[in-house]
């Protein structure tokens, strides 16, 4: 049994864990053809979309980062989403989603820093940054690749998931990463 966790953009990240929460896959999906100005062309997302169908096993546990509000890019995010979306159903599987705060939110990162009462919002590669160092100083885990860092993280998401589903010790316990996961459970 694998755990996926994939983070869509024009390029995606996906990373599947074992049960234990040991690294199988680990890649940066980019679909090949020619660009489309400011987004994503038709032959780019169809090759993106079969890149992701080739990767699935039957008996994946997925679990897919949400689309994040206000993104300046809509209509490339959701055709991207939807897209990738659509190849998982068409494999016949499943999968859970994840709000892309909660995916900050499991590890420890929220946006925000600075002492209290002088705190300022982390900008777009500030944010990034801090999610990788959590990344690295949580689970020893670094890609040069932030969305392939994001997909790890959306897989210990879905690792943990399956095994509280399952009445499981949870490999990740913390108070904010049981939060995430139970509100998950909640919505299936």
């Amino acid at each position: 049994m694998r755990f996926l966790g994939i983070d869509p953009a024009t390029k995606t990240g996906l990373v599947a864990l074992d049960i234990d929460g040991n690294i199988l896959e680990q890649i940066e999906l980019k679909g090949k053809g020619p660009a489309a100005k400011g987004g994503i062309s038709v032959e780019q997302l169809v090759s993106l979309e079969n890149q992701l169908f080739g990767i699935l096993e039957p008996g994946d546990e997925i679990m897919i980062e949400q689309p994040a509000m206000g993104t300046q890019k809509g209509v490339t995010t959701g055709m991207i989403h939807g897209g990738l979306r659509t190849m998982i159903h068409r494999k016949g599987m499943a999968f859970n989603e994840i709000n892309p705060n909660s995916t900050k939110k499991y590890v420890s990162v929220t946006g925000w820093t600075g002492e209290v009462g002088n705190k300022r919002r982390l900008k777009d590669k500030e944010k990034k940054a801090a999610v990788a160092e959590a990344a690295k100083s949580m689970f020893g885990f670094s890609h040069k690749s932030d969305n392939v860092t994001d997909a790890y993280i959306i897989a210990r998401a879905a690792v943990n998931l399956y095994r509280m589903r399952e009445y499981m010790p949870l490999l990740d316990n913390e108070p904010y990463q049981v939060e995430v996961i139970e509100t998950i459970l909640n919505k299936e």
